[in-house]
């Protein structure tokens, strides 16, 4: 799509702005892929703030804002923005009134209990947003490709490890053979060696990506082992060696992130691979 096109149609809505993103990631010069990244991990933050705080958060000048919006069809920065305030006003908000008035009532509260109350909103807010980000058209083939799998390896790191050490256990539990990779005695690169086409892999990492999983993910995608991966970003580097990749983003209280929305993502995935597994 040429930019002339692009200026006569703009998107009309968030979902058609995040695809024209993604469609076009790979021709975006390096400030605008920077401004991208943001929006797409940030919308919230887009809506609310200033060109000039968001040209901050975003490490950019602000006039490569507009430039954003302006290769995208837009007349200018606000252009932009009333997409990402709209996205708002769609989402459902009942979970929104709870917490204004857990606010409401946090001067009264111990301060153990303020935040307690913080991290039972921020996970409300990651598991709002959940059944939004997943399609289930891609839940299902996703499903499908790692329930004909011998194998499942599970590839996850640092914050993301609890995830593939649950489903792990779960997987135990259901008797689905897997492979947890994060052994303690380093032999990671062992294990993957063991890994055919008949295999398959699901791997998981969030900002700021573990490196070793992204290499581990592309290894085996390399060998000819379909990939499924659980990220928080369409510019993570899980997503160009994966056949299904699925964006969760979690809320955060206070700057720590919480895995709400993910293990419930998790723990779908894994109920339901064994499920189609049963019934064959």
């Amino acid at each position: 799509m040429s930019d002339a096109t692009a200026k006569e149609h703009p998107p009309q809505d968030f979902d058609a702005l995040r695809a024209a993103i993604l469609e076009r990631k790979g021709e975006l010069p390096k400030r605008l892929t920077q401004v991208a990244v943001f929006a797409l991990d940030h919308p919230d933050e887009i809506a609310f703030g200033t060109a000039a705080s968001i040209a901050v958060s975003a490490n950019v000048q602000p006039s490569t804002l507009v430039r954003f919006a302006q290769h995208f069809g837009f007349d200018g920065f606000s252009g932009l923005q009333l997409l990402f305030r709209a996205r708002l006003r769609e989402r459902t908000s009942s979970y929104e009134d709870r917490l204004r008035t857990l606010e409401q009532n946090d001067a009264a509260l111990a301060e153990s209990t303020t935040i307690f109350n913080g991290f039972v909103g921020a996970a409300h807010r990651s598991i709002d947003a959940l059944a939004d980000a997943v399609e289930p058209e891609a839940f299902e083939r996703a499903v499908t490709l790692l329930a004909k799998a011998e194998t499942i390896y599970l590839i996850a790191k640092r914050r993301s490890y609890p995830i593939s050490s649950y489903m792990a256990y779960a997987f135990g539990k259901l008797r689905v053979r897997c492979q947890l990779v994060g052994t303690s005695a380093g032999i990671d690169e062992d294990l993957l060696a063991m890994a055919t086409p008949r295999d398959a892999a699901f791997a998981v990492s969030f900002s700021p990506y573990a490196s070793e999983s992204a290499a581990q993910a592309r290894m085996m995608a390399a060998n000819g082992i379909p990939v499924v991966s659980l990220t928080d970003s369409a510019f993570s580097p899980l997503v160009e060696c994966s056949k299904e990749w699925f964006e969760v983003v979690e809320a955060d209280h206070a700057g720590f992130r919480s895995l709400s929305a993910s293990m419930a993502f998790a723990m779908a995935l894994t109920v339901s691979i064994a499920e189609k597994r049963r019934r064959g």
